[in-house]
């Protein structure tokens, strides 16, 4: 249904694909892999009409085709779901489905009815029950991200390319999507899945065509291929373990902070921990825990109906992030695009945030030759892909975005660093990558607090493991105890208790 011959774009001088090759069939879910950077997102916007390739051919339905608009490319049956939503807060699910397409009466009204009639027809193929007459902005995010998807089916979209649809979905909520795709594949629908969860690539996709830096790798059945050898494919290398070995544990290390009452509502439980230089301390549970909360509470970001906090041995009240950078702890927030970055800025001055005083000279100057090399070194150790630090970080994909947020702690002097979901949206060889520099941090006596969704994640790095239900701590694991079947038991359950 759609094939895509030596693809080539460049911008300006530098060339980010070359002679790109990808054949999609109808009936068939077929995943787009590569790390960060490898140019899957720039070939989607080529082959949905945003951008124009330098070189190369688009066929679809075996009809060759050139989209100089994403009109022309909705005209030809393509639709897309992208990374970051294109939805507007403010307006409805249906006026978002509709935009700039409303159906309109012989008069030349609005006809509210009909779009009414026929959002309800695709959400109800789609098994989806959602309110149509809220703001987006009042909606889960798996809503949101079905009405993305009813949105490009409302285009009668025939080839539909779904980029990293997952990265904020509960198990439940991936579970209901995947069983859309299978319903829309049963039914002649072309699917591209771009993820870098590969678990999810073996339940759900047919075939697989990787990318590296640019360049089309090889395509194959997912039954012909092992975990191992995609890993490979991608980053040109074997990733024999993601997790670096865990130091043994210090019973004497320092308490840096200590939470001796936390109540996030009043008449929910009360949450007590330790963290100690060198660790890090895992926050597990399901969605909607209170994992985010508690972090935020203690930075003075969330409002909690009680909040008794020692930093340092000092006891103190946080009344707001700054007060927590002023007092040694960053923050990688759960949401990069909102609350991690200033996208319209360049990536040195991201990096450079919260940080000036680090070149200032003769009080009021910016030394900014130590300002650009600082803001390189940080990009270098953790790989950001871009031509230069002057880069706009709206430009950038969604990891290498995260990264960005990533480099600007490694650019300040912290004693404390909490991590919300760190490798969201990060590829498999930058998130071993990331994981050994968190180590790198405790080895130097940084102390980690990482709040993640990913078990494997929490298990492989986590020296201790506070596991959150119902807004509160219920129980804390570690050594051996840090198991899938513990952690998921106390977060089920919420049996408390202490378990080493």
């Amino acid at each position: 249904m759609l094939e895509l011959t030596g693809i080539r774009k460049s911008f300006g001088r530098i060339e980010v694909l070359h002679g790109v090759d990808l054949h999609v069939r109808a009936g068939e879910v077929h995943a787009l892999l590569g790390e960060n950077g490898a140019g899957k997102s720039t070939l989607m916007k080529i082959v949905s009409g945003i951008i124009q390739p330098s070189e190369g051919q688009i066929v679809v339905d075996g009809q060759p085709r050139s989209f100089a608009t994403y009109d022309e490319a909705i005209a030809a049956g393509i639709g897309i779901v992208f990374q970051e939503f294109s939805l507007i807060p403010y307006l409805t699910a249906v006026e978002n489905m509709f935009l700039a397409r409303e159906i309109k009466t012989p008069l030349g009204f609005l006809d509210r009815k009909q779009m009414r009639r026929r959002a309800q027809e695709i959400l109800r193929r789609l098994e989806v029950d959602l309110p149509l007459d809220v703001p987006i902005a009042r909606l889960s995010v798996a809503e949101q991200q079905f009405v993305e998807i009813a949105k490009a089916l409302s285009l009668n979209a025939r080839i539909l390319v779904l980029d990293e649809p997952t990265a904020t979905l509960t198990p439940a909520e991936v579970e209901h999507l995947f069983k859309v795709m299978r319903e829309l594949r049963a039914a002649g629908v072309a699917i591209v899945f771009i993820s870098h969860h590969l678990d999810e690539i073996f339940e759900i996709c047919d075939r697989i065509t990787v990318l590296r830096d640019g360049e089309y790798v090889g395509s194959c059945d997912v039954a012909d291929v092992t975990t191992d050898r995609l890993v490979e494919m991608m980053v040109g290398r074997r990733i024999e373990n993601s997790f670096p070995p865990k130091p043994a544990a210090d019973p004497g290390a320092r308490v840096v902070l200590e939470v001796e009452e936390l109540q996030l509502r009043r008449g929910g439980p009360v949450s007590a921990f330790q963290l100690r230089a060198g660790e890090i301390l895992g926050f597990a549970g399901l969605v909607g825990s209170g994992r985010t909360e508690t972090a935020l509470s203690i930075l003075g970001a969330y409002p909690a109906a009680r909040c008794k906090v020692s930093i340092g041995g000092v006891q103190t009240r946080l009344r707001d992030p700054a007060d927590g950078l002023a007092r040694g702890i960053g923050l990688l927030p759960e949401s990069r695009k909102d609350q991690g970055l200033i996208t319209g800025f360049s990536i040195l001055q991201n990096v450079s945030l919260n940080n000036y005083g680090k070149y200032r000279q003769a009080h009021w100057f910016i030394d900014f030759k130590k300002e650009l090399a600082c803001t390189q070194q940080a990009m270098d150790q953790v790989r950001v892909k871009a031509p230069g630090p002057g880069v706009r970080v709206d430009t950038l994909s969604g990891g290498n975005q995260q990264k960005v947020v990533i480099a600007r702690w490694l650019n300040h002097d912290m004693q404390i660093l909490i991590f919300d979901e760190p490798t969201r949206g990060i590829d498999v060889g930058a998130k071993a990558e990331i994981y050994q520099l968190m180590r790198d941090f405790t080895a130097q006596g940084y102390a980690i607090i990482m709040i993640s969704s990913e078990l494997p994640e929490v298990i492989g790095m986590s020296d201790r493991v506070c596991v959150f239900r119902s807004g509160g701590i219920v129980a804390t694991v570690e050594g051996s105890a840090i198991t899938s079947e513990q952690i998921m038991t106390h977060a089920t359950t919420g049996r408390v208790e202490h378990v080493a």
